[in-house]
């Protein structure tokens, strides 16, 4: 696989870095569980991003792979995505047969965030036009850069279990399942730093 370029993604990307992650988790299980209709999930998810890991525009910690062929949204210890704004958003979009479970998702995520300082993933993703090409790697290796620079523990949730497998290339490790209701199962995942 070839090594590509990671770069910081500034405001002026944003609106690429959202569109990347929207194609990205379009096949998404539990993303598509959330919002199983396309117009629905194409209309609300871009939202969902910026709630999720937006702050990281502002902090230097959103990364993209060579013409926003992938990026990656890391928020540092002791910051956190927008839950005011991922709970209205969710509470107004997500179809109420699923919203309880959703929620109870959300409530298990928050329980197995790590008590000590670490760099949380909340969110990578690749064109899937691009995908399979090293472009996650990348990207994933840029970012635990800081990591080991920092000797933090990295945190992420898998939400597809075909990547599993690229995470533990990386050094993470499944520490739990995240499951509520009839929604798909969650994977937490931690690494220590190297």
């Amino acid at each position: 696989m070839a090594a590509y370029a990671v770069e910081v993604a500034i405001s002026a990307d944003e609106a690429a870095v959202v569109s990347v992650m929207t194609l990205a988790f379009g096949n998404d299980p539990i993303t598509r569980w959330s919002w199983a209709n396309p117009h629905r999930y194409l209309e609300h998810f871009p939202h969902f991003v910026r709630a999720f890991g937006g702050k990281a525009f502002a902090l230097g910690s959103a990364h993209c792979a060579e013409s926003h062929a992938g990026a990656a949204l890391w928020l540092p210890p002791d910051v956190h995505p927008d839950e005011e704004a991922m709970g209205a958003l969710m509470e107004s979009t997500v179809p109420e047969d699923v919203r309880k479970d959703v929620f109870a998702v959300v409530e298990q995520m928050g329980h197995h965030h790590p008590e000590a300082p670490h760099w949380y993933l909340p969110l990578i993703g690749v064109d899937p036009a691009r995908q399979g090409r090293g472009y996650g790697a990348a990207l994933l290796k840029h970012g635990l850069l800081a990591c080991d620079r920092d000797r933090v523990a990295a945190y992420l949730e898998s939400t597809n279990p075909r990547n599993i497998p690229l995470y533990e290339r990386h050094g993470f490790e499944v520490i739990g399942t995240i499951q509520a209701g009839s929604s798909p199962p969650i994977f937490p995942m931690l690494r220590k730093p190297r």
